[in-house]
């Protein structure tokens, strides 16, 4: 019965690793296909090889999730495997809730809001001031920073080429995306693989198939970089025509302005932070920073609304569909 919930734990994790890729493609190439610097399949190929770089060139995110989140010491081989299970499910369902009605939410607060939920079920230790500090803030922080930054240097950026001819900007703009949407890829691959790895991880430590101070076993973080290049490459095309079209229409140098500066704030939060931000959020804010420089009114305010929404209701929600899980499995399970 371990093992084979084990198995499952893994299973379910690289599944959510899968939606989690074609929930989150559009972060990184919607802005490069909406402006034709690059064609969707090129566009989707490129993003999924970043994506499995960027997978294996760390492992502090992962380890936040792994320890940060809730505590599940002492309550069972199969009561805490049963709660890590159920996370899964909730962030899975609204992963594939929020893809159908196109609405870039954020897969990272669907898996947090799980484990959330699914500890709270299984009467497990949540770690509220962790969270408060590496999820909270951030996730209020960083659309802030990526507004305001991508709103300061787009307006820079009109300023140095205030006087270039528009139509061989915007080619060399197109040029310059290719590096932006390959950075936002790597940033992607950086933040959102690891989480996945991270509930790997903690499966495995829950019944001793990890040693803590090996960290996560090279084939936890393979596994997981290529289930979320495999998603990518799958494409989300619902979300890529929210983020690349409906907010605002955006030219060349927008979008490369917005990809450079999202990228630079997962690294920033992965690297220097160690803290499990949302690519969504940060790509989402980047374009209506940028799309602000033209006019207040230039952003479709009402889409962004409606991600607002999506973003405010992703921990509860996923928390809840989680918590429902556990209830209804722990007598079998745990």
């Amino acid at each position: 019965m371990e093992v084979a919930l084990v198995v499952l734990v893994v299973a379910l994790a690289l599944t959510f690793d899968f939606t989690n890729g074609f929930h989150d493609a559009a972060n990184a190439i919607a802005t490069s296909v909406s402006t034709r610097a690059l064609t969707p399949r090129v566009a989707l190929f490129m993003a999924a090889t970043m994506n499995f770089a960027g997978a294996l060139l760390g492992t502090e995110v992962a380890e936040t999730i792994a320890t940060s989140i809730v505590n599940l010491g002492g309550a069972g081989t199969h009561a805490e495997l049963t709660v890590v299970l159920c996370a899964l499910l909730g962030a899975i369902a609204w992963n594939l809730i929020t893809w159908w009605f196109g609405l870039p939410s954020s897969s990272t607060h669907a898996l947090i809001g799980g484990l959330v939920g699914a500890g709270i079920a299984g009467g497990m230790t949540v770690y509220w001031s962790a969270i408060v500090d590496k999820v909270v803030l951030p996730m209020i922080v960083s659309p802030l920073v990526g507004f305001g930054l991508a709103f300061a240097v787009m307006v820079g950026v009109m300023w140095i080429f205030r006087n270039a001819a528009p139509a061989k900007t915007n080619r060399r703009f197109r040029i310059a995306q290719t590096a932006s949407a390959a950075a936002m890829a790597l940033g992607h691959g950086l933040q959102d693989a690891q989480k996945t790895m991270g509930v790997i991880y903690l499966a495995l430590l829950t019944v001793g198939w990890a040693d803590p101070d090996q960290g996560i076993p090279l084939w936890v973080k393979l596994s997981a970089a290529a289930a979320i290049s495999a998603g990518t490459y799958s494409g989300g095309w619902r979300i890529m025509r929210t983020l690349g079209r409906k907010i605002i229409e955006l030219d060349p140098a927008r979008g490369f302005v917005a990809e450079s500066v999202s990228a630079l704030v997962l690294y920033v939060n992965a690297f220097a932070l160690h803290a499990p931000v949302s690519t969504t959020h940060t790509i989402t804010s980047a374009i209506m920073g940028v799309g602000a420089t033209r006019r207040l009114s230039a952003v479709r305010w009402g889409v962004a609304k409606n991600i607002a929404v999506a973003w405010v209701l992703t921990i509860p929600a996923a928390a809840l569909v989680a918590a429902l899980a556990t209830w209804a499995l722990w007598p079998v399970l745990a």
